[in-house]
């Protein structure tokens, strides 16, 4: 099978990484070991965008390009140089007009609280640590549709890349690459699965990712099936590319080895994600000599909003210190907790704030986020009349906290809880040319013919992550990498 770009993946990364090349006027071919959407499709559909876009403006928000670089900068640190972040910020408007070109609906409402992901009647918010900052601006540009809306994003940009004549071969697993004499990267050896195999194969791959998503064990065993499917039914296929490869298979997640290597302290959290993100497109780059970064980098969300009163609490130690500002997002709560605290936390709250969170949650929360408050006002809570009291029934030191009786500890700890789950993902990869997105060497030179782009590659979101950040990475990678495999191949055509 002969095309001219293969895009291994088919998530947020992988589907602009095919539209922009097929839009260049690529032959393009996409591969996926389950039925498409991968992370992306499970998300909340956020995508993070400023600088003033079209709905910042429609909402009265006055931002700009160089107060969201001045905030980013923040959080990007070194994963990308200042060149390339500008740039993101620069063309942040642009990137979000091009998706809604692409269908993906995008609306202007504001949430006016403090909060992890905005309900149905909000679609504008504050994703990450931006209040702590200068010139804030509301930038999580969340998909506008009913519940978690990945799935929405996604579809959206599937019927754009099929309506452009992109080829999507499902239940194909990439294996390893073909490279020529000279090194160049001109294919991918994959096993595909056909006829009733593939059926069954798709049936279990949608129990894996919901529900489980959320039950580890259950996932598990679909895994071991779905793998004797695959190893005893799979068929052996070749796809060779005329014009390049391009990497957009996730991250490592859902690989518990990877996970233990790279990323120990992270064993607790829920692996946020589907099995697809088990590390193969980067092991693919590795084999082949591209260079890896940022591995041990992963995020982990510790959210306590909403509801937004709890923000007035105290999230403490066992010594009854500090751990970080509750205004800083949830990741950053989750990084302070497991690198500084062993993963351990209490939200000290008093009687009036914990009332008044209570009166919160019918319209502050959609259905999970409710499922989560009854873990933490239950059987997460211990309640007692005098701080002292509160100190003895724990075994936390409770110092310096003034308010109204009674008092209640609710434990945020980082435990393999489906009440209290701490998702995560990871944001190292392979390292890529920031101009091009070519896969590089240990020794810095570009590795012909391979691209990385999303969570295959080092980018925009590989040092700290915010709520849309890493889709947004997705689609500014993924079309960096379609239109530069699409230029080299006009180039060759006209040379």
């Amino acid at each position: 099978m002969l095309a001219g770009v293969v895009v291994v993946g088919f998530g947020a990364a992988g589907a602009c990484a095919a539209i922009e090349a097929a839009d260049a006027g690529a032959d393009v071919i996409v591969l996926d070991r389950f039925d498409g959407g991968g992370a992306t499709a499970l998300s909340g559909g956020v995508v993070y965008a400023g600088g003033g876009t079209a709905q910042q403006a429609k909402a009265g928000i006055a931002d700009t390009p160089d107060a969201m670089y001045d905030y980013l900068a923040h959080e990007v640190g070194d994963a990308v140089t200042p060149q390339t972040l500008r740039d993101f910020c620069d063309g942040s408007p642009d990137m979000l007009a091009w998706l809604e070109d692409k269908g993906v609906p995008f609306a202007s409402s504001v949430c006016p609280y403090k909060t992890s992901y905005p309900t149905d009647r909000h679609y504008l918010y504050y994703s990450g640590s931006e209040t702590l900052f200068d010139r804030p601006a509301p930038r999580g540009h969340r998909t506008a549709g009913r519940g978690t809306s990945g799935k929405l994003l996604f579809q959206r940009l599937e019927r754009a890349a099929i309506d452009r004549g992109v080829r999507i071969l499902r239940r194909t697993t990439a294996q390893r690459l073909i490279t020529d004499p000279n090194g160049r990267v001109v294919g991918v050896q994959c096993r595909q699965l056909t006829g009733f195999p593939a059926r069954v194969h798709r049936f279990l791959g949608k129990l894996a990712a919901k529900p489980g998503l959320y039950v580890l064990s259950l996932r598990r065993r679909l895994h071991r099936s779905i793998r004797r499917i695959e190893s005893r039914h799979g068929t052996e296929i070749t796809v060779s590319a005329r014009d390049g490869v391009i990497l957009c298979a996730g991250g490592f997640v859902a690989n518990p080895v990877m996970m233990r290597e790279h990323a120990p302290a992270y064993r607790r959290g829920l692996p946020l994600g589907t099995l697809g993100d088990d590390g193969s497109g980067i092991r693919l780059g590795a084999d082949i000599g591209a260079a890896t970064a940022k591995l041990d980098h992963v995020s982990a969300w510790r959210f306590v909003t909403p509801p937004s009163a709890l923000m007035k609490g105290k999230l403490i130690n066992q010594q009854g210190e500090e751990i970080c500002d509750l205004n800083r997002y949830g990741a950053a709560v989750g990084h302070a907790m497991i690198t500084e605290h062993g993963g351990k936390g209490w939200l000290l709250v008093d009687g009036a704030t914990l009332a008044e969170a209570k009166r919160q949650i019918p319209w502050q929360t959609t259905w999970f986020q409710r499922l989560q408050t009854r873990y933490l006002f239950g059987r997460a809570r211990t309640t007692a009349h005098s701080l002292d009291e509160l100190a003895r029934r724990t075994g936390v030191t409770i110092k310096d906290f003034e308010g109204q009786a009674p008092f209640s500890l609710i434990d945020v700890s980082i435990k393999r809880s489906i009440g209290y789950p701490c998702p995560m993902l990871t944001l190292g990869g392979l390292v890529v040319d920031e101009n091009t997105g070519e896969a590089l060497s240990a020794d810095g030179t570009a590795i012909p013919g391979l691209y990385a782009a999303g969570r295959n590659a080092v980018g925009i979101c590989s040092n700290s992550y915010v709520s849309g950040l890493s889709l947004a990475d997705c689609v500014y990678s993924g079309r960096r990498a379609g239109r530069h495999v699409a230029a080299v191949r006009r180039s060759g055509a006209q040379r």
